[in-house]
C-alpha cells in the first residue's frame, strides 16, 4: 500500500510540475470519427453523440477558437494566409455517412469548417458517404482528404501496396469530379519514412497521425499531431481534458528535450 501511495504521490507531483510550466505554442487538430445517435455497438467508443458534439462546438466558440482547414494551414505556412489568434482543425476519419447527415448541419449552424478523410473503396457502401455527398461537402467548404483506398495499416505493407493505397485513392477522387485532394490521414495513425516519401511524390501536402500534441507553422506537415475525441462519458469536462492532454504532451516533450540537451 505504501508503494502504491508513493506512486500516486509522484504522479501528482509530476502533473503539478507540468501544469506549472508555461503553455506551449501551437494549436490542436481534433480527430473524430462518427457523430450519430445510433452508432453500431462495436463503434460506440469512436462516436460523439450529436448533442455532445454541439456542446463541444459551443465550448470552442465561447473560448474564441476559430476552425481552419489544412489547406489554410499550408497557405499560412507559406505566408499566404494569416492564422486566427486561436486556430483549431476538426478532422473526421473513415467517411461515415453520419458525417454528412448529422455532423455537417451542426457544424454549419456554428459557421465552422472541417476536414473529412474518406476510404475510397468504401464510398457508397452501407453506412459510408456516397460520392455525391462527398462532392456536396467539398462545395460547401469542407476539405476532403484521403484515408487510403482500403484502410490498410501502411507501416506493415510493402512499397508497392503503399503506393497503390496512396495513389489510387487520390486519383479516384480527382477522376470522380472532385477538386484535387492534398490532405492525407494515416490509417490507425501508422506510417514510416517510405510512406512519407510516397506522399511527397504523389503531391500530397499534409498528413495527420495519431500522435498526441500541438502543431505550429514549423511542424512537419507530414507528421501532424492530433487529439482523439472519443465518446465522452463525462461531458464537456472530458472534452476539456482532451484539449489539455495535447498541451501536457508538448510539455512532456519539452522536459525530455531539455533533459537530453543537458545530458549531452
Amino acid at each position: 500500500m505504501r508503494l502504491i501511495g508513493a506512486f500516486f504521490l509522484l504522479c501528482a507531483i509530476f502533473i503539478s510540475i507540468l501544469l506549472a510550466l508555461p503553455s506551449p505554442e501551437g494549436f490542436p487538430i481534433l480527430e473524430y470519427h462518427m457523430v450519430t445517435k445510433n452508432p453500431p455497438p462495436e463503434a460506440e467508443i469512436y462516436n460523439v453523440p450529436p448533442e455532445e458534439f454541439a456542446a463541444q462546438l459551443d465550448y470552442l466558440q465561447q473560448n474564441d477558437y476559430t476552425t481552419i482547414t489544412l489547406h489554410e494551414f499550408m497557405l499560412a505556412k507559406h505566408g499566404k494566409f494569416e492564422l486566427p489568434p486561436k486556430p483549431i482543425i476538426l478532422t473526421f476519419d473513415d467517411g461515415y455517412e453520419n458525417v454528412y447527415t448529422e455532423m455537417l448541419p451542426i457544424l454549419e449552424a456554428h459557421k465552422m469548417t472541417a476536414v473529412v478523410y474518406v476510404i475510397t473503396n468504401e464510398l457508397g457502401k452501407s453506412g459510408y458517404l456516397t460520392l455525391e455527398q462527398v462532392k456536396d461537402m467539398q462545395r460547401r467548404g469542407i476539405e476532403i482528404g484521403s484515408h487510403t483506398a482500403d484502410h490498410l495499416p501502411l507501416d506493415t505493407e510493402g512499397a508497392e501496396m503503399q503506393l497503390h493505397q496512396v495513389r489510387d485513392s487520390r486519383i479516384f477522387l480527382h477522376w470522380s469530379g472532385l477538386e484535387p485532394v492534398y490532405a492525407f490521414s494515416y490509417p490507425n495513425g501508422a506510417y514510416n519514412s517510405n510512406v512519407i516519401e510516397i506522399l511527397k511524390r504523389e503531391k500530397y501536402l499534409t498528413a495527420v497521425t495519431g500522435d498526441v500534441g500541438l502543431n505550429t507553422l514549423k511542424s512537419d506537415p507530414y507528421t501532424l499531431k492530433r487529439v482523439h475525441i472519443r465518446n465522452p462519458h463525462f461531458g464537456i469536462t472530458e472534452f476539456k481534458w482532451r484539449l489539455m492532454k495535447a498541451e501536457l504532451a508538448e510539455k512532456v516533450r519539452s522536459l525530455v528535450d531539455r533533459s537530453l540537451a543537458t545530458s549531452n
